[in-house]
């Protein structure tokens, strides 16, 4: 490491912090900042969010004895400063890369990682159960759960808030509030309100009133009423953090979350209390870094740096959530019953530009996929026609209300699911391979995947044209070959099929993003003097059993290829779907393994499970002969 980090250079683990004076301390931090923002400049990954948390991540593990005081990141994106100074300086550089360490917590990668995380909202709930352990087992340590303002719109973290409430364990909260500027209630007064609340004295002394007020002759529930109503009007009037004093959790706050001595005095003094207790932070996102600061959605995540004298290529394809967007607003300028949904990610499933044309018509749930599926259809019960986009795995959260509230009453809701298939850098909690599965399971639904852009754009006609029921179209983190923004998008036939080419010796199936991999096989093949045709398999559920079937008479051997699990995949209906065909040709599957994929490139986690051209003809050439 570069002799520029003065402190971080010696930090090998969380113990290195003991002996650090105040001001080594705040050097550690601006360490930490600086060598972020150059290992993820060059890497690429989650920036403005842990550029946030460089201060609450020393201070934590400063105050704190990890791994045996267990601290537990929401999301794991903004936990770099925490990889850092847990022994993963130098494989900081590997981030997100495929064979490097994760970009999210992982308790296989140290002992550090209390609990894995990828997706929001889960770290309260976690925490409430390391607690509970922790009682069962009769140890003595405590819980601090970090959560975001954002992922506190999660319907799971107030479940965990509810439960810890009324168990009334020992645990902390740390809330992460990054949106909100600091406000008066954050300057002085709100410093010396802290420093009282906080302090053992004063918690010592408020312990000991309650515990003398029952004993009084007037009886302990007039008195403790009258302290109730006293500390309550004085919070009301101070500090917005009353709802959690009602559900049984102590609030304190809020305090500058940059401001590094008053988050470790903060900390040594509500530690030891024997109860729940949540503390509200304010932190700048990205800080440290103007252009994070001043746009952190866009720093949120960045790509990594060009390589020197790397070569030019050539302009990429709108990736499909642009098409989506594009083609959304062309269709809501037309029909005023189109509203669009989604949860938290308005950038990220390509709906900015709908949101700012059409307003009145876009709502954003927050992260509460459960909530957008309902609230979707009761939009639906009552005509109108609302396009959800949400990412292919957050989606998974959202099951029981696809079931109950929508597909049992053939509501007409348009389901967007981004980031199909194998997605990259972010690794298995992200990738999107199960919707085909717990999707193609759910009765009289419509599933269908495009394989180019232009493809989108019609099956956007087609689902806006369906009043029988739910319709999913999922496509993946990638560039939306073909695509003509001034083609006229149409209607097409549910469940239908389409042949690209023709062939003579084989047949190859291919489902969405997968189609591009076919027809680089079919050209591979041809070298081989093989002939493949290759069929679109465009709808999913229904699937075309008239085409499928004449395949099935025609060739020996008939190949399908998708982007999905085995376990409920197409390629699995079909082989169901053959067995009733009286001399049926082989159905041979390539579908991602029965394991959950590691992170890394998408081209590379395509070669690692065998999906690509030269993998799948290599595959059809030994069976063929």
């Amino acid at each position: 490491m570069s002799d520029k980090y003065k402190v971080l250079r010696n930090i090998d683990s969380p113990t290195d912090l003991n002996d650090l004076s105040e001001g080594e301390l705040l050097q550690l931090c601006q360490d930490i900042r600086d060598y972020t923002i150059e290992v993820v400049s060059e890497t690429g990954g989650h920036l403005a969010p842990t550029l946030g948390v460089v201060e609450l991540t020393v201070a934590l593990h400063k105050v704190f004895d990890s791994p045996n005081d267990k601290i537990i990141w929401d999301v794991g994106h903004q936990a770099y400063a925490h990889k850092i100074l847990t022994g993963r300086r130098e494989l900081l550089k590997t981030i997100r890369q495929y064979g490097g360490i994760s970009g999210f917590c992982k308790p296989n990668e140290s002992e550090h990682d209390t609990y894995g995380a990828g997706h929001a909202s889960t770290s309260i709930s976690a925490g409430v159960g390391f607690a509970i352990a922790r009682d069962l087992k009769d140890e003595d340590h405590q819980i601090i759960s970090v959560i975001g303002d954002g992922a506190l719109t999660g319907g799971l973290s107030f479940e965990g808030l509810n439960n810890l409430g009324s168990l009334r364990t020992r645990m902390m909260i740390i809330l992460n509030d990054n949106e909100m500027s600091i406000s008066p209630n954050v300057g002085a007064m709100s410093k010396y309100l802290s420093k009282i609340t906080t302090n053992p004295l004063y918690n010592r002394v408020r312990d000991e009133l309650w515990n003398i007020s029952g004993k009084l002759p007037m009886g302990k529930s007039t008195v403790r009423t009258g302290m109730r109503k006293i500390e309550e009007s004085l919070k009301n009037l101070l500090v917005p953090g009353v709802i959690f004093d009602e559900m049984g959790i102590r609030y304190f706050g809020p305090i500058d979350g940059n401001d590094l001595p008053l988050l470790i005095s903060t900390l040594e003094n509500i530690k030891d209390i024997n109860s729940p207790v949540l503390l509200h932070i304010i932190t700048k996102k990205g800080r440290g870094y103007a252009q994070a600061e001043q746009n952190p959605a866009k720093f949120h995540g960045i790509g990594p740096a060009a390589k020197p004298n790397q070569k030019s290529v050539k302009k990429e394809v709108a990736p499909f959530l642009n098409v989506f967007g594009d083609e959304l607003i062309k269709l809501a300028e037309k029909d005023k019953r189109i509203v669009a949904v989604t949860a938290a990610m308005r950038d990220g499933t390509g709906l900015s530009g709908f949101a700012e044309q059409h307003p009145d018509h876009f709502y954003d749930v927050g992260i509460a996929e459960g909530h957008a599926v309902t609230f979707a259809g009761a939009l639906a019960a009552r005509g109108l026609k609302p396009f959800v986009a949400i990412y292919s795995t957050f989606l998974q959260r959202a099951y029981d209300m696809l079931v109950h509230d929508i597909a049992v009453q053939k509501l007409p809701v348009i389901f967007m699911l981004d980031r199909a298939g194998l997605v990259g850098e972010d690794g298995p909690t992200h990738h999107g391979v199960l919707d085909l599965s717990y999707l193609s399971s759910i009765p009289g639904v419509i599933v269908a995947a495009p394989r180019n852009g232009e493809e989108l754009r019609h099956l956007m006609q087609t689902a806006l044209a369906y009043d029988e029921g739910p319709f999913f179209i999922r496509y993946p983190k990638a560039s939306a070959e073909k695509n003509r923004k001034t083609i006229k998008s149409k209607p097409l036939e549910i469940g239908k099929w389409e042949t690209i080419s023709e062939g003579k010796d084989t047949a190859i199936i291919a489902v969405g993003s997968m189609n591009s991999v076919a027809i680089k096989s079919v050209k591979l093949l041809k070298t081989k003097d093989v002939e493949a045709a290759h069929v679109d398999a465009k709808f999913v559920k229904p699937f075309d059993q008239e085409l499928l079937k004449a395949l099935l008479k025609k060739y020996k051997h008939v190949f399908v290829v998708e982007e999905n699990n085995y376990p409920g995949s197409l390629a699995q209906t079909m082989e169901a779907f053959a067995s009733s065909v009286k001399g049926a040709a082989a159905i041979h599957t390539h579908t991602l393994p029965d394991r959950f994929v590691t992170h890394g490139s998408r081209a590379q986690l395509l070669a690692e499970v065998k999906l690509t051209p030269e993998d799948i003809s290599a595959s059809i050439l030994k069976i063929l002969k």
